[in-house]
């Protein structure tokens, strides 16, 4: 029976895909295992991939205990190994002792096994993890403790995923992407159904694929006539599909969420409106027609409830970009000068009060645009984007039809104070640092940030260190206040979540300043005048 061994072919898929950087290579050890696996367990495995993780059901300090259990490890030294390697799931599975049997279940029978444990006693989910462990290998082990802990994460980006189903079932991307979006479940949908988009729009929920736009990578004038191109200011909130269909509406964000009952009051007005469509915009903070800062925004997220007064003290608006349907007609094929124009006649027959239509910049050339964008900042706008007028809605990126074209970024100067390893092939290696600021005769940490290093330089930050470490708690380091960079950021407002009293927007690290000493660090009450 070829799903016999099935667990065994996905552990060997997970390692065939962490093994390589080559996209190809990814896509055909993702098409070989589609080729092999049942097809319940595709379901599955496209479920996985695209974020459809089950709720962690086992605590995972029930799962330290477990392992040291087993092992008669010191605690001591179960943590320093965890330390090491960065990573609870990989710890256990390096530490526990070889299986003295072997398992042999598809995907989708542990996924329900996994699942189930939500009913379970705590002396069940013992006897299921203590017998799963011995009757797996490593990196079966290892996998069904991603699974069990809900942290799998595998580094496959959605578009290589879709190239493989794409080219495995010969159906359009376009069409393949938008089916894998929306609410379905593994247990209510077959894999046919998936990859032949026979589930698109079962329920009025469905939103279609984002399209996206790359960083402007052109010289102006090799665009073209300026006439050519739709100019909007690029805002930095939660791009969002507003869904009216059926008298229902539904708020997708761009990751996926639903996150309609987070803003009451675009659901409200929406359903006020007549008709059904889709609408594409960025949700913002807007108070007295100014858009505020993130930081604001970000205060009403992943609420339970919302009290009036927050409602009241941080209204939102959503700012129109594209109509992506109307009437049940898809749009996305036409031209966006097209889609604009139904969008303004349906916004000025409709009139709600929370959503306008974002503004088309009117310039005469490319310079006098570059001047406006440089002003952006001043309204809070991270920059422009630029649209060719003939353009249709893609599916993810296409480059030259959308680009953006942002203001460059803030940037400050400050030391770094903790320092953490990261996981998977960067495991040994310390990659996650945290970033502090003066505050007076202190210093106060502003920022952490994970990316802007070469290989070279974070194994010699590592050295360092190794070499510099004054205290560890847990799997973070404090270091020497030594090494300085300049951290570049998209925004900054006041937070409780740093010290500082403030937080970075989009933190990652510009350059390593060897040049400067802590003593060259930017000062917090200077950082803070950046603040609008």
């Amino acid at each position: 029976m070829r799903s016999r061994y099935f667990m065994k072919h996905f552990a060997e898929l997970i390692n065939a895909l962490e093994s390589t950087n080559k996209t190809n290579a990814k896509i055909d050890a993702i098409i070989d295992y589609l080729e092999r696996a049942p097809d319940d367990d595709k379901v599955w495995f496209i479920a996985l991939f695209t974020g459809k993780r089950p709720k962690r059901n086992v605590n995972t300090n029930y799962l330290k205990e477990w392992a040291l259990e087993i092992t008669g490890l010191p605690f001591w030294l179960f943590q320093e190994s965890y330390s090491s390697v960065g990573d609870l799931g990989e710890t256990i599975s390096l530490v526990l002792p070889p299986p003295e049997e072997k398992i042999e279940r598809t995907l989708t029978q542990w996924m329900e096994d996994i699942i189930g444990m939500k009913s379970k006693t705590d002396q069940e989910k013992k006897e299921f993890v203590l017998q799963s462990w011995n009757g797996l290998d490593y990196t079966e082990r290892l996998i069904f403790n991603k699974l069990l802990g809900g942290s799998f994460r595998i580094g496959v980006s959605d578009k290589t995923l879709i190239n493989a189903l794409t080219k495995f079932s010969e159906q359009e991307s376009s069409t393949l992407t938008h089916s894998l979006m929306g609410k379905w479940m593994p247990d209510e949908v077959s894999f046919n159904e998936l990859i032949s988009a026979e589930n698109i729009n079962p329920d009025n929920s469905k939103p279609y694929p984002f399209c996206l736009a790359y960083p402007l990578e052109k010289e102006l004038h090799d665009l073209g006539e300026p006439e050519e191109w739709l100019a909007e200011y690029k805002w930095d909130g939660i791009r969002g599909q507003i869904i009216r269909r059926n008298g229902e509406v539904f708020i997708w964000s761009r990751g996926e969420e639903l996150i309609t009952e987070q803003f009451p009051e675009i659901r409200d007005a929406v359903l006020e409106m007549s008709g059904n469509f889709v609408i594409d915009g960025e949700i913002l903070a807007v108070r007295d027609d100014r858009v505020l800062n993130f930081n604001e925004l970000q205060k009403r997220l992943n609420r339970k409830t919302l009290t009036k007064k927050m409602l009241t003290e941080i209204p939102i608006e959503v700012f129109a970009y594209d109509l992506l349907e109307l009437e049940n007609t898809d749009l996305r094929d036409k031209p966006i000068a097209s889609r604009r124009a139904m969008l303004e006649e349906l916004l000025l027959n409709e009139r709600p009060g929370n959503i306008k239509i974002s503004e088309a910049i009117d310039f005469k050339n490319w310079p006098e645009l570059n001047q406006v964008r440089e002003k952006s900042r001043e309204i809070n706008s991270e920059g422009l984007m630029l649209k060719q007028k003939n353009s249709p809605y893609h599916a993810g990126r296409k480059k030259g039809d959308w680009w953006k074209w942002k203001i460059n970024p803030l940037t400050i100067d400050a030391v770094m104070i903790y320092a953490q390893k990261g996981s998977g092939r960067r495991s040994a290696y310390y990659t996650d640092y945290t970033f502090a600021v003066k505050n007076g005769d202190s210093l106060v940490t502003i920022a952490k940030a994970y990316s802007g290093l070469t290989d070279k330089e974070i194994m010699e930050v590592s050295r360092f260190v190794n070499k510099n470490a004054i205290e560890k708690f847990g799997p973070v380091r404090t270091v020497k206040a030594e090494l300085v960079f300049e951290i570049a950021f998209e925004g900054i407002g006041f937070s409780s979540r740093h010290k500082s009293g403030v937080a970075l927007r989009f933190p990652r690290i510009l350059r390593w300043r060897r040049d400067k000493t802590v003593n060259d660090i930017d000062d917090l009450e200077e950082i803070k005048k950046l603040i609008q």
